[in-house]
């Protein structure tokens, strides 16, 4: 401990004061609000995806042939799954419903990208990946679907 701080006890607790305040202030922030906001930002990478896989087909599989050279499965057969999962499951997750679920498929298309297509492209792999582990494992918030169905199982 410094002198200043030993020889002014309250001096530690004078500065901290104003800090723990803010954190308790920032931690009021609804959560939900947060999980929407991962839910749209997350699904809206996938959807767009998915939306130029479909607007420009001819590159799409071309890419699945020539640089994503994804292993077992046909180029054509890849593209189409792929596009098919981007252009499906964020709309679950845009409406929070069955999100949990949702997320994997997503995550699945993740760790393929980062094991045999794009290595380098790590930290932008791992900010997807924790979104959607974060939304696997906390759930959509109050602000979804699924929310409102336990709801109303819980009252029935």
């Amino acid at each position: 401990m410094t002198a200043l701080a030993q020889s002014r006890p309250g001096f530690i607790a004078s500065v901290r004061a104003p800090f723990v305040s803010a954190r308790a202030w920032l931690e009021r922030f609804p959560l939900s609000i947060l999980q929407l906001g991962l839910r749209i930002g997350i699904g809206a990478v996938f959807f767009n995806s998915g939306l130029l896989k479909i607007r420009s087909w001819e590159f799409a599989v071309k890419l699945f042939q020539d640089e994503y050279k994804v292993p077992l499965l046909d180029p054509v057969l890849a593209a189409q799954l792929t596009a098919s999962v981007e252009l499906t499951i964020p709309v679950f997750l845009f409406l929070g419903l069955a999100t949990r679920l949702a997320t994997l498929p997503l995550l699945g298309i993740v760790i393929v990208i980062q094991a045999f297509v794009y290595p380098q492209a790590w930290t932008e792999h791992l900010l997807w990946a924790s979104i959607l582990a974060f939304l696997l494992t906390r759930g959509p918030g109050a602000l979804s679907i699924d929310h409102l169905i336990e709801r109303h199982l819980a009252r029935g």
